[in-house]
């Protein structure tokens, strides 16, 4: 089994009992060690890094804006897209009337284009 410990620098300070470790008058808080793959193994996740969101949060604060400064974005991203407007039936209910009501409804579809 792979591992990680828990990469906030101060996943340490948390007091919480599952970081307790020690016996008698020896006992300190210690960062979390992290099964890797426990949400699955079909792709990278950042919870192989991360033992809860407390500590992915903190993580960002911390370091946030030195991770932007490393993959910096100079212009926006485009995706092409075709939007499609589609009518279709759809039911309310009247508590006027205490019965389901058909209505004319539309939904918008978005569409990528591949270009590739």
């Amino acid at each position: 089994m792979n591992y990680n410990w828990c990469h906030n620098p101060d996943c340490h300070k948390i007091h919480t009992q599952s970081r307790v470790r020690g016996s008698g008058n020896n006992k300190v808080l210690r960062t979390v060690k992290i099964k890797v793959g426990r949400y699955g193994n079909y792709q990278p996740n950042i919870w192989n890094y991360f033992c809860n969101q407390n500590c992915l949060m903190q993580f960002l604060n911390k370091f946030g804006q030195e991770i932007a400064n490393t993959y910096s974005v100079k212009q926006p991203s485009e995706t092409p897209i075709k939007v499609k407007k589609e009518k279709y039936e759809s039911y309310r209910y009247d508590f006027g009337y205490e019965k389901r009501v058909p209505y004319q409804a539309t939904r918008t579809i978005i569409e990528s284009i591949d270009n590739e």
